[in-house]
């Protein structure tokens, strides 16, 4: 077995091995411990089409750095993966799929052999972003992973949806509604995306029935106009006031059509007069609602015209759309074109321009959920990190509609539902009804249509965990701490989960959700396809390993705000990794051999002899993991992951470490133990501070470290650091200082290209306590800055004339140049630096004397000027004094 940590860091070596150690060990299952409290975490559930991308990594990593803090402070933390059947989008994969092996569409093969194909893609792909996830080293409970569509999740959809039904909260009704042509199902509103493209706006004449010259209306979308059933004008609007309850003729359709009065036109835009089509735009339909207007589709599910359209009967919509305009333009109706932007509604699977229609569909009925959801916000029971998100989450409540969640598709939860063939009767029921209540009838059919997927991820938080069943689970981990999502999906998944958990369990589903922005690539722009800048996390993780990525994404990002993808920030996280793997090999190098551990001081006779420097350590520690823990706690993981960077690299590894390599290389066995004892229990820390957020490189040097039981007990089930009392305030003002003293000496010794092995006279003018402080520290001031001797003075009179210096508070320090340089060397740099002032006052000198600059430059850029000539004649003067001396030292 080996002693010690390989001499390379490479974490292909042992991140898949320690893994596997862990799942396969169970030390991610948590148990619902009675003496523990419990902290629950629900992933949001990839897609089974999905596959790892750098979103995902930065949601999941912000996840599990929980996960495992909670875990680690003594919490009972379940982190619950799965995954979401994602109806639209599974299903145009297997549709493709089909198609492509067995040239045949789904209505071909019909429903049930669609189902087992689909099945068998979910088998085969279904688990494979899972499979990639356990790459980032999410410590998930994968014993009780689930799917959106298992049987549990099934039947909490089910019984849902009969609860709501029965309560009059969801309806099946005609309204208008969001159809995808494509994907040929209804779509909620949210699912639609809009964007702002070029487009034209057509006015036409309605002619009026009375041989009068009628009205102009504009429209951007003119094969509407076989629909349109009434042109509106505001009540106010003195152009059309006597018009209104006149009619009008639409033009070569011929059908007369009322012009109506009505709030929504608005007199500023357009020609004020709005062309009514109440079965085909949203604002059209509310307007119909209200004046009880006739509802004529004119374009069917596959963006083709109706019967309604006449002769363009079978055409499809844009099509018909030249054709009609030009027929309109021959038939002299058409006044005037105007280009324009137009926000287009779009889905948001397959990007295609969206249908409103007439449909009858399932409804949700909104309000009377949204209202206690909307209460958890304004009480703040409910809390977003940031809060300005809550905005976003109040403002889509506060002006809701009614859910359609009923969907054209085969893959999904197929609604609860079933008609009698016979009578008619309606039946909602959680089980399939062997006859019908009302006539006895066995022909029983169920309805066709599937749920919107968000009906059944919106139950993620409570059906993974048992309900409707009042499981142990339920009881023990409901409802969940903390929500982790992206801010794209506020209103998607995160509102309708809450009015969700609200409604079937009576509590709030979590009472934190964090958002976090999306991780943009380095110029700022979205990650996608069409620019080809997306990263993929399996090639940086194979490249630089989990850890490295994890923590650039975690030390990158702040609650709610996008980050840039910068590589440069990967490799100097693997640097990082770097340097606490060389440092680890260190301390294990110098604490064991091939014959075991060498003696190492227990607590009692380490704390008797500890040295400055090791109550420094030791308390610098204890202080930053009070720090980092309330970091932690206010989600602030970018400012923790610093702190650790810091305390790590500056603090242990740049310091301490070197501060006590003379003890270690020592003869004084006793005072080497101590050295081992401080070590290691700061070591110990540190891994600690940093396991949630690179679980990998810590775990491993966890492995090699002494401690009674630790080949038994993973650093993932270890104590959190606790804050202790330590009176360590002189030892760290000491240290410190040095710290700072040696610092300055660095900066004058590089200044001066001094060779890294001259010892330097450091005179130091102060008094009193930063006295004692620097004479305290003198040993570590002559090992780590080189210098051979400190001399204290008074004032800077006794300061030998030609110095180079630093200025500390209340310390002013000085080393005698002929200490430092090569006098030379130092003429030649003088010399030259001369040379480039002089060019620099001529050219200066030259732009000022020049009376058309000096005429028309503003008054600041002048003075500046002046100012720059300023510096650079006295810099000139004081290397014109310098000079001589040097050449009187050769």
């Amino acid at each position: 077995m080996e002693y010690n940590l390989a001499k390379q860091y490479d974490p292909k070596a042992f991140e898949d091995r320690i893994y596997k150690e862990w799942e396969e060990s169970g030390a991610f299952i948590a148990g619902r411990d009675p003496d523990k409290r419990p902290f629950t975490i629900v992933m949001p559930p990839p897609n089974i089409t999905g596959q790892l991308h750098m979103g995902h990594a930065l949601d999941q990593s912000l996840q599990d750095v929980l996960i495992r803090f909670r875990r680690m402070q003594g919490y009972s933390a379940l982190w619950l993966p799965g995954s979401d059947h994602a109806s639209i989008a599974t299903e145009v994969k297997v549709v493709e799929k089909l198609m492509e092996d067995e040239g045949k569409t789904k209505e071909e093969i019909g429903r049930d052999a669609f189902l087992e194909r689909a099945w068998a893609w979910k088998r085969e792909y279904g688990g494979r972003i899972n499979e990639q996830v356990r790459k980032l080293g999410n410590s998930c409970d994968w014993s009780r992973e689930r799917f959106t569509m298992d049987e549990g999740c099934s039947r909490a959809v089910a019984e849902y949806f009969v609860r709501l039904y029965e309560k009059g909260l969801i309806y099946r009704g005609n309204r208008l509604i969001n159809w995808c042509p494509t994907c040929g199902s209804a779509l909620s509103d949210i699912e639609v995306e809009h964007e702002d493209k070029n487009g034209m706006y057509w006015y036409f004449r309605y002619p009026g029935a009375d041989g009068g010259e009628g009205i102009v209306v504009a429209t951007s979308r003119p094969e509407t106009m076989f629909g349109d059933t009434a042109v509106a004008v505001h009540p106010d609007d003195e152009r059309y006031r006597h018009l209104i309850g006149s009619n009008v003729i639409l033009p070569i359709v011929g059908r007369e059509i009322p012009i109506i009065a009505d709030e929504y036109p608005d007199p500023t835009k357009g020609t004020g007069a709005v062309k009514v089509t109440p079965a085909h735009d949203p604002n059209d339909f509310e307007i119909g609602q209200r004046h009880g207007l006739e509802q004529i589709v004119c374009i069917d599910e596959q963006a083709r015209m109706t019967e309604a359209a006449g002769s363009y009967e079978g055409m499809d919509r844009y099509a018909c759309r030249k054709a009609w305009v030009q027929a309109l333009t021959d038939g002299g109706f058409l006044v005037k074109e105007e280009n324009i932007v137009i926000p287009t509604g779009e889905c948001y699977r397959c990007r295609d321009v969206i249908e409103p229609m007439i449909s009858e569909q399932w409804f949700v009925r909104m309000q009377p959920l949204a209202k206690p959801a909307l209460e958890a916000a304004y009480s703040r029971e409910l809390k977003h990190v940031p809060g300005r998100f809550e905005r976003t989450y109040v403002h889509w409540l506060e002006e809701i509609k009614d859910w359609c969640i009923s969907r054209q598709l085969w893959w999904g939860h197929r609604i609860p539902a079933y008609y009698c063939d016979d009578c008619g009767e309606l039946i909602v029921s959680t089980e399939t009804p062997a006859s019908c209540p009302s006539c006895g009838s066995a022909r029983i059919r169920q309805d066709e249509d599937v749920l919107d997927t968000w009906f059944s991820s919106a139950l993620w938080p409570f059906s993974t965990l048992g309900w409707p069943d009042q499981t142990e689970d339920l009881n023990y981990f409901y409802p969940t701490n903390v929500l982790v999502t992206g801010y794209d999906i506020i209103f998607f998944w995160v509102a309708r989960m809450v009015f969700a958990g609200i409604e079937a369990t009576g509590r709030l589903p979590f009472e934190y959700v964090l958002v976090h922005g999306l991780v943009r690539d380095a110029q700022g722009r979205k990650m996608s396809k069409s620019l080809g800048n997306g990263v993929d996390p399996l090639d940086m993780i194979g490249q630089y390993g989990a850890d490295a990525l994890r923590f650039m994404l975690l030390a990158g990002t702040s609650p709610g705000n996008d980050m840039r993808f910068q590589i440069e920030k990967v490799e100097s996280a693997r640097n990082f990794a770097n340097k606490l793997w060389n440092a680890s090999r260190f301390v294990v190098m110098n604490l064991r051999d091939s014959e075991g551990f060498h003696p190492i001081a227990g607590e009692e006779d380490a704390a008797a002899a500890l040295r400055p420097e090791d109550r420094w350590i030791l308390s610098v520690t204890n202080e930053a993991a009070a720090d980092i823990t309330a970091n932690m706690e206010k989600f602030e993981f970018a400012l923790a992951a610093q702190k650790v960077n810091e305390l790590i690299w500056n603090e242990y590894c740049d310091w301490y470490i070197e501060l006590v390599k003379e003890r270690l290389y020592g003869e004084d066995e006793s005072d080497k133990a101590v050295v081992r004892y401080v070590l290691i229990r700061v070591l110990l820390d540190l891994l600690k501070l940093l396991h949630p957020f690179m679980p990998f490189i810590t775990e491993e040097i966890w492995s090699f470290l002494p401690g009674e039981g630790r080949e038994k007990q993973f650093l993932m089930h270890e104590s959190w650091p606790v804050h202790e009392e330590m009176d360590a305030q002189e030892e760290v003002a000491t240290l410190e200082l040095a710290k700072d003293v040696i610092r300055a000496v660095r900066n004058i010794r590089a200044e001066a290209d001094a060779a890294a092995g001259k010892k330097l006279t450091l005179v130091v003018v102060t008094s009193g306590r930063e006295q004692l402080r620097i004479e305290a520290g003198a040993g570590y001031i002559r090992a780590l800055a080189g210098v051979s001797d400190i001399r204290f003075v008074q004032d800077r009179a006794q300061v030998p004339e030609e110095t180079m210096s630093a200025t500390l508070p209340n310390v002013e320090l000085f080393v005698p140049l002929d200490d430092l340089l090569d006098y030379r060397a130092e003429l030649e740099r003088l010399l030259r630096e001369q040379k480039r002032l002089k060019s620099d006052v001529e050219r200066l000198q030259t732009k000022l004397a020049n009376e058309a600059f000096v005429s028309k430059a503003p008054e600041r850029v002048i003075a500046a000027e002046r100012e720059k000539l300023a510096d650079a004649e006295d810099v000139l003067a004081r290397i014109a004094a310098r000079i001589p001396d040097i050449e009187r030292k050769l």
